[in-house]
């Protein structure tokens, strides 16, 4: 495999995990936006931010918190 053709796979699994998760984020309850910038935020634990949902914390505080 050419080192172009890696280049690519490997763009195109990190694209598929970074919608993964914006997808999980939004059924959470984050609105589009702050999901998919959770979302490509690797260093951002995806489970903690769906707990700090599910107990009682806003949206926008989560954000907080998380970035």
């Amino acid at each position: 495999m050419a080192e172009t053709e890696i280049y690519v796979l490997e763009d195109t699994e990190l694209s598929r995990i970074e919608d993964w998760r914006t997808e999980e984020l939004q059924r959470a309850g984050y609105g589009h936006r702050a999901a998919g910038r959770l979302a490509a935020r690797h260093d951002v634990d995806l489970h903690r931010a769906v707990e700090l949902i599910e107990r009682g914390c806003s949206p926008e505080l989560a954000m907080k918190i998380l970035l």
